[in-house]
């Protein structure tokens, strides 16, 4: 939890008001309907075309709600107990505050991204790691400008291990999402046409979403995507020859037709599962999957790579 005071510091602007600096900020608003813990809320009054935060600042403020984050010329004079901070941005100062806020901790965190099955294998990568670790995820599917600083900020000492999701729909957006979500560990779902008209080609779109892990020790992503191999396999060259790059980044890859870290030797299916044979490190692994459809495939096999990547989810490091 941050003093409002603190806050200010971190994301700069002009203090308009500040009668209470000391006050606990443990909640980030974006929406005026959805005020729960009004004291401890910090409301970011956020533009858009159809509807704008700004409009609602009063109801807000009759909600009980003390602390603001606004970007244009309001009167403030009947908000007489609010601490009100002007910035150029509210998008942008939401996302500073969630980057310094991630910078906090150390634990491992887990990064995806792709065109689909992102809140899935977030979801089932969850429900397998529950048990040893305390992890915090994005709720549903955060994964916007707005939904990933929302989801870092949950992010607290207790936990041990971050689960986030990373959307984009045009170049130039990953960045700001890898400064806040910072993964140790990078997943990359698929490529797919959706979300594809601000991008030149689907390779294009990959090394955009792909900006994501620049920061990774690995990425864990399906090699019988040509686009995505080819750009991972760029990207780690990149990085491993630049001055100042991360010597460390690896690949972990898995495939059902070529050569691979984990490598789907025999899939057999029924009317309601999937039988599977893998290989890993000169390892037979046998695997009976409670569906028969590909994208529900893909998602578990991500999941398999990785639990099986040992440097990160063994060891913790």
């Amino acid at each position: 939890m941050h003093t409002i005071k603190e806050i200010s510091e971190v994301i700069g602007g002009d203090i308009l008001s500040m009668p209470d600096p000391d006050a606990n900020i443990k909640h980030l608003l974006l929406d005026s309907r959805k005020i729960h813990a009004p004291k401890e809320s910090l409301f970011f009054a956020m533009p858009g075309n159809r509807l704008d935060g700004h409009h609602f600042l009063d109801d807000v403020y009759a909600a009980h709600c003390r602390n603001f984050i606004v970007s244009k010329e309001v009167d403030f004079r009947d908000f007489k107990r609010a601490n009100i901070i002007r910035v150029d941005s509210t998008l942008k100062a939401l996302q500073k505050l969630a980057a310094w806020h991630r910078k906090q901790f150390n634990y491992p965190v887990i990064g995806i991204t792709g065109s689909n099955g992102k809140t899935i294998v977030k979801e089932w990568l969850y429900q397998m790691l529950q048990s040893t670790f305390a992890i915090v995820r994005s709720p549903k599917s955060y994964n916007s400008q707005t939904g990933v600083p929302l989801s870092v900020w949950q992010m607290k000492s207790e936990h041990t291990l971050g689960i986030f999701e990373a959307g984009i729909s045009e170049p130039d957006e990953m960045d700001k999402l890898e400064s806040i979500i910072r993964p140790n560990i990078g997943i990359f779902t698929n490529i797919g046409e959706a979300h594809s008209e601000g991008f030149l080609n689907t390779l294009h779109k990959v090394r955009e979403k792909l900006k994501l892990f620049v920061h990774s020790d690995v990425i864990i992503y399906c090699k019988d995507y040509p686009d995505i191999n080819l750009a991972v396999a760029q990207i780690k060259s990149q990085l491993s020859t630049a001055p100042n790059g991360n010597h460390k980044f690896n690949t972990f890859s898995w495939s059902s037709g070529t050569e691979a870290d984990l490598r789907i030797l025999k899939s057999e299916k029924n009317t309601q599962s999937t039988s599977i044979e893998l290989e890993y490190q000169e390892e037979t692994l046998r695997f009976k999957l409670p569906f028969t459809d590909r994208a529900s495939m893909e998602n578990a096999m991500h999941c398999i790579a990785t639990l099986l990547y040992p440097k990160i989810i063994v060891t913790g490091k």
